[in-house]
C-alpha cells in the first residue's frame, strides 16, 4: 500500500529531509565554504522555520492547493528541503561546541514531526480529501495512515540516531578536553 498519493508525498519528504539533507549538510560542513559557515550559525531560526513550513504545508487546504499546482508543489518541496539542509547544517555546527543546543533542537523537531505522524495515523477520517484524484474515503484514509506510520518510523530513527551520535561525540570531546584519553586495553 505504498502507492497512495499521500504516502508517496511523505516518502519524498522523508528522503529529502531526513536522508539527503543531513548527508549534504555533513558533506558541505567538510567543504568549509564561507557561506555555509555563516548559514549554519542560526539553529533556532532554522528550527522554527522548518517546523512552520512542515506544519503550514500540511494544512489540508494548503496541501490540496500544492497538489493542484506544479509551481506550489515545487515551492513546497524546495522550501522544505532548503530549510532541512539549514537545520541539519546548524545542528551539526553546534554539536561540537554547544551539544545541548543540537540535542534540544533534535528533540523538539523529532517530537513535532512525530505529532504530525500521529495525527495522520489516528485521524478518524481522511484529512486530505481534496488532494489529487477523487478516490474512496476509506482508501484515502488508509493512504493517510500509511503516510503517518512512515513518519512515525522514519523521523524518530533519524533524530534519535543523530542525537546519539552527537551526544557520544560531544561527551568524548568534553572528556578529551579534561585530559581523559581512552585506552585500547587493560594495563
Amino acid at each position: 500500500m505504498l502507492d497512495g498519493l499521500i504516502t508517496q508525498h511523505m516518502i519524498s519528504h522523508i528522503v529529502a529531509m531526513n536522508v539527503v539533507a543531513p548527508a549534504m549538510a555533513l558533506g558541505l560542513r567538510h567543504a568549509d565554504l564561507p557561506l555555509f559557515r555563516y548559514v549554519s550559525q542560526g539553529l533556532t531560526p532554522a528550527l522554527i522555520l522548518q517546523l512552520c513550513l512542515l506544519w503550514g504545508w500540511h494544512i489540508p487546504n494548503v496541501l490540496a492547493a500544492a497538489h493542484s499546482s506544479h509551481v506550489l508543489m515545487t515551492l513546497m518541496h524546495a522550501s522544505l528541503f532548503i530549510c532541512a539542509l539549514w537545520f541539519w547544517a546548524a545542528t551539526f555546527a553546534k554539536a561540537h561546541t554547544q551539544g545541548w543546543h543540537s540535542l534540544s533542537a533534535l528533540l523538539v523537531t523529532g517530537k513535532l514531526f512525530c505529532l504530525l505522524g500521529v495525527l495522520l495515523t489516528f485521524a478518524p477520517r481522511p484529512l486530505y480529501l481534496g488532494v489529487g484524484v477523487s478516490i474512496e474515503p476509506s482508501a484515502m484514509l488508509a493512504d493517510q495512515q500509511m503516510a503517518g506510520l512512515l513518519m512515525l518510523v522514519a523521523c524518530p530513527l533519524t533524530y534519535v540516531l543523530a542525537a546519539i551520535i552527537i551526544a557520544a561525540r560531544w561527551t568524548l570531546c568534553m572528556d578529551t578536553a579534561q585530559g581523559w584519553t581512552p585506552r585500547n586495553g587493560p594495563d
